[in-house]
C-alpha cells in the first residue's frame, strides 16, 4: 500500500472512531470494505455529508481499490476495524 493510501486510511480510521455523522459515514466506507455482507454495505450518497478533505481521502481508498488486482484488506489495522465494528455494529446499522 502506497504511503498516500496509508495516509488517507490511517486518517479515515481516526475519524471512524468519532462519535459524529461523519464518524459514522466513515465507518460505514470502512466496514463495508472489511466485509459488506456481514458489516453493511455503504451509500456513495454519504461523500456529500462528509468534509470534503475526508471525501478526498475516500476517493484515496476507492482509487486504490479499483486498481488492485486481487481484493486486499487493510488486515495490519485489524485491532482498529474490530473497535470500530464494536462501535458501530452494537447498535443498529
Amino acid at each position: 500500500m502506497e504511503d498516500r493510501v496509508r495516509f488517507a486510511l490511517e486518517k479515515l480510521l481516526n475519524i471512524a472512531h468519532d462519535n459524529t455523522g461523519q464518524g459514522r459515514r466513515v465507518a460505514k466506507l470502512l466496514l463495508a470494505w472489511w466485509n459488506a455482507e456481514a458489516l453493511g454495505g455503504f451509500d456513495i450518497a454519504d461523500l456529500f455529508a462528509v468534509d470534503r478533505e475526508v471525501s478526498e481521502d475516500m476517493a484515496t481508498i476507492f482509487t486504490y481499490l479499483a486498481r488492485v488486482e486481487n481484493a486486499v484488506y487493510p488486515t495490519e489495522y485489524r485491532g482498529e476495524i474490530e473497535s470500530i465494528i464494536k462501535r458501530w455494529r452494537s447498535e443498529p446499522a
